[in-house]
């Protein structure tokens, strides 16, 4: 993957396909090559120029271990724009990378088309506080956990039920989990420091483009009620709601997320059908997805 000088450091990222760019930002801690496994390549068989990007903190981008704020990644993502010489380009984010795509999109509506917020959420509840002051206690006090209970707790944090209960399918994600870094490295310390933005529905009502949020029904991290809330604060949303994924949900249901990607920011775009049925408590309009 390039790595390009920018804003004082050093920006890994892959620009693949032709057509309408699509920027692609990944949670925290994840690289951008994990859009890769199922993502990318369906946007770019849809005739879509696809860049994915290592945020701050993420080797090989530079890991700014001495602090990292959503804006300054976010400034990241409008840099690299103007480094590639996009006029204009659709966002896709999941969970971090869901805020940064609403900072972009709310900072520069001039140069965001349409954006996709999957697995995001308005605000921590006070499990979701606990457990992640929890989280930096271990790192901080060099808490290194075995192995395969380390696997066995991100898998039922991450992973929906119709996963953790077959038995092919859990076996394959432990598998890799428990190969996974720990404790994680200075710039992943210092992406875990960022907190919620106490002013976040501001920041939505500022974002003009067309939005889809995508929470997952059994996502632990980012409930799909707190991605309710993000929709009905955006000016221009619809909201869905995919069964059978957790907070990796576009990982276990990648055909799915795939579909509402390619229909979503098609071109010319294809809005989702709103279903009048569902009980509006907001602005956003409402999608439904099952799984067959």
């Amino acid at each position: 993957m390039p790595v390009v000088d920018l804003n004082g450091i050093s920006l890994s990222y892959q620009d693949k396909g032709a057509g309408r760019p699509v920027v692609m930002l990944m949670g925290m801690g994840s690289s951008g090559r994990v859009w890769h496994l199922h993502q990318q390549p369906a946007l770019i068989a849809a005739g879509h120029r696809v860049i994915t990007v290592d945020n701050r903190g993420v080797p090989p981008t530079s890991e700014c271990a001495d602090g990292i704020t959503v804006a300054d990644m976010a400034a990241d993502v409008i840099a690299l724009a103007a480094h590639l010489g996009l006029d204009r380009f659709d966002l896709v984010g999941t969970s971090l990378g869901a805020r940064i795509a609403i900072d972009v999109a709310a900072t520069k509506p001039d140069l965001v088309g349409r954006v996709v917020l999957l697995a995001a959420r308005s605000r921590a509840g006070r499990l979701h506080a606990t457990f992640d002051a929890g989280e930096r206690d271990l790192v901080d006090e060099g808490v290194v956990l075995p192995s395969r209970y380390y696997a066995a707790t991100t898998a039922m944090w991450n992973l929906s039920p119709h996963t953790l209960f077959d038995r092919d399918k859990v076996g394959e994600w432990l598998d890799i989990l428990e190969f996974a870094t720990q404790p994680p490295g200075p710039g992943i310390r210092a992406q875990m420091d960022i907190g919620d933005d106490p002013d976040l529905s501001g920041l939505c009502a500022r974002v003009t483009a067309p939005t889809l949020v995508v929470s997952f029904t059994d996502d632990l991290v980012a409930p799909p009620h707190l991605g309710r809330e993000i929709a009905d604060w955006l000016p221009d949303a619809w909201f869905t709601q995919v069964d059978g994924g957790g907070h990796y949900g576009y990982l276990e249901r990648p055909e799915v997320v795939n579909g509402l990607l390619t229909e979503f920011l098609a071109v010319p775009p294809r809005p989702p059908v709103t279903d009048p049925a569902a009980g509006e408590s907001g602005p956003s309009r409402v999608v439904r997805i099952r799984l067959a």
